[in-house]
């Protein structure tokens, strides 16, 4: 059993290929609760399985599972296996990726329906489960068949938002943070990061669809649109943004560090949010 609680107040999302060898051990004497293996893992969950060998309590979760290239039979299989030796700690999170990446995507919210249909069956319990959700029929079908959303690449608004549809689902939006001497330096490396999502139509409609003029996409974002979905440039303004998604009604947030100093930005912002160390 996974309980909303067990996922603590704050997380690190990290792609797969970040979580380099000794990076969650670290994170979790830091504090934080959770450990979201981000990307689209594949189903065998190597990844996450090598997470939960290094450390010893935190909950693991994957950020996310593609519907669309990852088999619910063998997701299944290796939630299975690996909750054997670690239970209680493994959240399997999947959704359904972005058109722009995956051609044959088609109805998105009947291909999730489908896939959880298998992991029932399978013996992938609700609670060990979350879902990639923006929109509404995809946040009610959270709270319906899982134990809750994580949104990626959202506001505050969008977070109060999905409170509403969620109920008293877990809502665990993720926050990208940029930590660098200037804001100008922590901008440069939000712009770069932030490209290719910029281009992805989910992304870009719900940012629009809570505030965000169309034309702040312009020039690789502006100011505001940058400083609000990658707080910077310091650990006071990382701590802001992520205070802001638990005042709109966030359960929990995950802070993804995009500079190059992964283990020391995630220090600052523990000691900025006050974080208890293990």
């Amino acid at each position: 059993m996974v309980s909303r609680k067990q996922f603590g107040t704050y997380g690190v999302w990290l792609a797969e290929n970040r979580w380099t060898p000794g990076t969650a051990a670290v994170a979790e004497r830091l504090g934080y609760r959770t450990l979201w293996i981000g990307g689209s893992p594949a189903a065998e969950l190597e990844s996450v399985e090598a997470v939960l060998n290094e450390t010893e309590h935190v909950l693991v979760a994957t950020g996310i599972v593609n519907v669309w290239n990852a088999d619910p039979v063998e997701v299944a299989a290796s939630y299975l296996r690996i909750s054997e030796e670690h239970p209680g700690r493994l959240v399997v999170g999947i959704g359904s990726g972005h058109r722009e990446a995956t051609p044959h995507r088609a109805k998105p919210l009947t291909a999730l329906r489908e896939y959880l249909d298998v992991l029932d069956a399978e013996g992938v319990p609700a609670d060990a489960r979350l879902l990639a959700a923006l929109g509404d029929r995809t946040l009610a079908l959270a709270a319906d068949r899982s134990i809750g959303a994580h949104p990626y690449l959202t506001t505050p608004a969008h977070t109060a938002h999905a409170r509403g549809v969620l109920g008293d689902a877990l809502l665990a939006p993720e926050l990208k943070v940029s930590l660098a001497p200037t804001a100008a330096d922590a901008r440069g490396v939000a712009r770069r990061y932030l490209e290719r999502y910029f281009r992805l139509e989910n992304y870009v409609s719900a940012l629009t669809r809570f505030g965000v003029d169309e034309s702040e996409f312009d020039a690789g974002g502006s100011d505001e649109l940058i400083d609000l979905v990658a707080a910077n440039p310091d650990a006071a303004a990382a701590a802001a943004g992520v205070g802001a998604h638990l005042a709109a009604g966030a359960d929990h947030v995950s802070v993804q560090p995009i500079g190059e100093d992964v283990l020391g930005d995630l220090e600052r912002v523990a000691d900025a949010v006050g974080i208890t160390r293990e």
